[in-house]
């Protein structure tokens, strides 16, 4: 592949809800540029984009890929992404690389939950955008109900750029409505038609709302709309160049991926309208001067590039894809890395179609590329020079809050799993594996069932190690709530030397929920010596990791030795620690014992038409709301206290009840004493582990 210097570089982002066609039009894309010789079909795995083999399994995309196309002299880098919500961290990561967004709906299942995230994220990242509609070769395909669906969601800055010619149900061509022509297409060309009767009033609405659009992007314009002036095609091409760039405009388009109509336009739209990488603002801070580092994509300033994300393939090895922020990076250039403190040598520049890399000798600023086998760097980490070392923001990535207890189904294979499981972290962000050493298990988090059913299946299909996944254990604790007051003789002779202990013991609570025990003694004329008051707290130290009642962790006892005896033959540290033991046994259960239950604070964002369903539901899994606060664009914050317990499956609940437009977050508040009927089932399901002190 040609270098490209940056003004002739487009790095577009393919974003929309899953199924409406992104891949099938990153694939047209790559046909109409002469990258493939025929097209692919998601359906029959064999795309660019879909190269991965649970992709191709499962008919859908799950992780970003790259697809550089040479277009009219330029290089348009597309970032074809996922649709679905559980794979969100490859979206961010590729909206944090890319200049301009393409939004693709489909004209057959019209505005989804997907489109509105897009949207959102174009927003955040002040992308510039269009939206291209897809599926039109399908009968029951509506662009206007497009048009109308999201000039009613954000307004007079759509400006439809097309519109569609049907005959005999089938779509044959398109009017454009700048120039207010028609064109048909016959067999691989186009050639102009008259534009048809039915379509002119629809025409000249669409007219309309573009010519608005246009009269709004400068008080010139907006005195000659109101005088009644016509605007040439040259001025509104030329309002609409500006004016796409700073997101006051959105062009819509459309056409069928499928018969590949509609994208040749798109492509020379992406060309005319889209910022190169010059037009976008990057800044990060020079760490040797420590002031801001305007990068801005300038070739001529320092060398610096963002790993934005990370490929950790078993058969292809590690890539680090990188946007380069400033300067010409070229092979066998030496490059530092902030993050990390160190030095490595790049070897080879890569540009990757997919899973395919092409060497190439630079990459100029704007450019996004692969660096080959950087064996410390990150996703997120800042490469420049020793000279001049610049760290930029790292972008933010969505927190996973799903997760699944997992195991080993080999024993033998547990190491492996763990370095499986390390290489598919660096390579999503949104996945963690977490050992959660109280509760003696190992979790996974991730962003939704269907993300860790997938991790499963790849660690089982790519690393040949497999692992079952099932419901968490929550963490209990175990307290008490009155005095009690014990004594207990630990005694054994068996010929020989015996065993001697003799402890009196009050228990009460301390009321620090944070410390397991507090031990303090009262002790007077040496009934026991001060040489076995470690031994009592040993006994101690063992006695609260796991509770007499249903054998979880003990917290906000205090222990106080008050007497006791001892055989100046026969008493050990052994005998008292074991008395200890059994008088801590005797004396919890006898205290009133309760369990405590872990309670999270919890934040879920809605829009307001969802907020009485997710209450009935919060109190249905025993949660107390305790607040709404409104935000921007229609939503409700709701805060509530929850049960950890209560938060199982509470993700695909949650977007089963929102369409998937809900959110939320939560992190651990406090333990509270769990209500009876709570209490008694725990303890009847851990009574047998109590009893036989089995591991848990």
């Amino acid at each position: 592949m040609n270098v490209y210097t940056t003004d002739k570089i487009r790095n577009v982002v393919l974003l929309g809800h899953g199924g409406a066609g992104k891949t099938s039009l990153a694939e047209a894309m790559a046909y109409l540029a002469g990258l493939t010789s025929r097209m692919g079909k998601v359906t029959d795995g064999n795309t660019v984009s879909d190269f991965g083999k649970e992709e191709q399994k499962r008919k859908f995309s799950i992780s970003t890929s790259v697809i550089p196309l040479e277009w009219e002299g330029v290089k348009i880098n597309i970032l074809d992404t996922p649709g679905y919500f559980d794979f969100v961290g490859e979206v961010e990561e590729a909206v944090s690389a890319a200049d301009a967004a393409v939004i693709v709906v489909s004209g057959k299942a019209g505005m989804e939950v997907g489109t509105e995230k897009a949207w959102e994220l174009c927003e955040k990242y002040k992308l510039p955008r269009m939206i291209f509609v897809t599926d039109m070769d399908v009968d029951n395909a509506s662009y206007r109900q497009v048009v109308e669906d999201m000039t009613d969601k954000y307004g007079k800055k759509m400006a439809p750029f097309h519109l569609p010619i049907r005959e005999n149900e089938k779509f044959v061509g398109y009017i454009n409505v700048i120039s207010e022509t028609g064109h048909r297409w016959k067999d691989k060309e186009v050639v102009d038609c008259e534009i048809p009767e039915y379509s002119r009033p629809n025409l000249q609405v669409c007219r309309d709302t573009l010519i608005e659009s246009v009269a709004e992007t400068s008080e010139e314009f907006m005195d000659r709309y109101f005088a009644g002036e016509t605007f040439s095609e040259a001025e509104i091409r030329a309002a609409v160049r500006l004016n796409v760039m700073d997101g006051t405009i959105v062009p819509m388009s459309m056409g069928s991926n499928i018969l590949c109509q509609g994208v040749y336009t798109l492509l020379d739209d992406i060309v005319k309208y889209f910022p190169s990488p010059e037009n976008r603002v990057m800044a990060g801070v020079n760490m040797k001067s420590n002031e801001v580092f305007q990068a801005d994509f300038d070739f001529s300033k320092a060398k610096s590039a963002y790993i934005f994300k990370t490929i950790v393939d078993p058969f292809i090895g590690k890539y680090s894809l990188v946007k380069i922020c400033s300067g010409v990076f070229k092979s066998d250039d030496v490059i530092y890395n902030q993050d990390k403190d160190m030095e490595e040598k790049v070897g080879k520049l890569y540009v990757l179609q997919g899973n395919k890399p092409l060497e190439v000798p630079e990459l100029h600023a704007g450019d996004v590329g692969a660096i080959a086998k950087l064996t410390a760097a990150r996703t997120g980490d800042t490469l420049s020079t020793k000279a001049t070392p610049i760290r930029y923001g790292k972008t933010e990535i969505s927190t996973p809050y799903t997760y699944m207890r997992y195991h080993a189904k080999n024993k033998g294979d547990i190491d492996k799993i763990s370095q499986s499981l390390q290489k598919m972290m660096h390579e999503d962000l949104t996945l963690r594996a977490v050992n959660d050493s109280e509760n003696r298990q190992t979790l996974l988090y991730g962003m939704g069932d269907q993300h860790l059913d997938i991790v499963a299946s790849r660690l089982l299909n790519e690393y040949r190690v497999e692992i079952e996944l099932s419901k968490p254990k929550v963490a209990f604790r175990e307290t008490i709530r009155k005095k009690s007051d014990v004594e207990y003789k630990y005694k054994k002779q068996s010929g020989g030397h015996g065993q001697y202990g003799h402890v009196k013991m009050r228990f009460e609570s301390s009321g620090n929920l944070e410390e397991s025990f507090e031990f303090s003694q009262e002790v007077v004329g040496g009934a026991v010596p001060k040489n076995y008051f470690p031994a009592v707290e040993k006994g101690l130290q063992e006695s609260v990791i796991r509770g007499p009642l249903a054998a979880y962790p003990v917290v906000g006892v205090k222990a106080v030795l008050y007497d006791g005896s001892y055989h100046p033959v026969d008493s050990s540290e052994m005998a008292f620690k074991m008395a200890t033991i059994q008088a801590f046994k005797k004396g919890f259960m006898e205290a009133q014992p309760i369990l405590l239950e872990p309670i999270a604070s919890l934040k879920v964002t809605v829009p307001d038409q969802y907020t009485g369903d997710i209450m009935g539901d919060l109190n249905k899994r025993r949660g107390r709301v305790l607040g709404m606060n409104p935000m921007a664009g229609g939503k409700q914050v709701i805060e509530a206290d929850i049960p950890m317990t209560g938060l199982f499956g509470y993700c695909t609940d949650l977007r089963s009840m929102t369409g998937g437009r809900g959110v939320y977050s939560y992190e651990f508040a406090r333990y509270e004493q769990a209500p009876s009927d709570v209490q008694e089932k725990e303890v009847a399901e851990r009574a047998a582990k109590v009893a036989e002190n089995a591991d848990l």
